[in-house]
C-alpha cells in the first residue's frame, strides 16, 4: 500500500483538519481516512505547477477545493517553492462572479477554510456551470 506523505500535505491541509483526519485513521473507518490521506498526498505532488495549464482557459482542471461558508476556492496550479505560499486558481466568493487569480494558501488556511475531501479534479467550465 502506498505511503502517506505528510510533508506534502502540511501546506495544503489546515493543521486542525489534518490532526482530526490522522486521529480517524486509528478508528473503525481508518481505511477510508488513510486512503484519503494517500489520495491527497499523491494529488498534491502530481498536480500541475504554476503556468502548466496556462492558455487552457475553462478547460483547465481544478485539483483542490477549499470552502468556508458560501465561498469556495479551487486550486488549479501549485507553487513549487518549499514554503508553498501561493497557488493559482479560482475564487467563488459568496454569490459573486468567480474570478481567476493567485491564492495565498497560508492566509486562506489561517482564515479557517477546510479542504474538501470529497472533491474530485474538475474542469473549470463544469465548476462555472455549477455556480450559474
Amino acid at each position: 500500500m502506498p505511503a502517506i506523505n505528510l510533508a506534502a500535505l502540511r501546506n495544503f491541509i489546515p493543521a486542525g483538519e489534518l490532526a482530526v483526519i490522522r486521529s480517524c485513521v486509528a478508528g473503525e473507518e481508518g481505511a477510508y481516512f488513510r486512503a484519503k490521506l494517500i489520495e491527497f498526498s499523491e494529488r498534491v505532488q502530481t498536480m500541475p505547477k504554476i503556468y502548466e495549464q496556462h492558455g487552457l482557459g475553462t478547460a483547465a482542471v481544478a485539483h483542490l477545493r477549499y470552502f468556508r461558508g458560501d465561498s469556495a476556492w479551487y486550486v488549479i496550479e501549485r507553487d513549487t517553492s518549499n514554503e508553498q505560499l501561493q497557488a493559482f486558481g479560482m475564487a467563488a466568493l459568496g454569490g459573486y462572479e468567480p474570478e481567476l487569480g493567485y491564492i495565498n494558501l497560508a492566509e486562506l488556511i489561517a482564515a479557517g477554510v477546510e479542504l474538501d475531501l470529497h472533491f474530485s479534479p474538475t474542469r473549470l467550465d463544469a465548476l462555472e456551470a455549477l455556480a450559474a
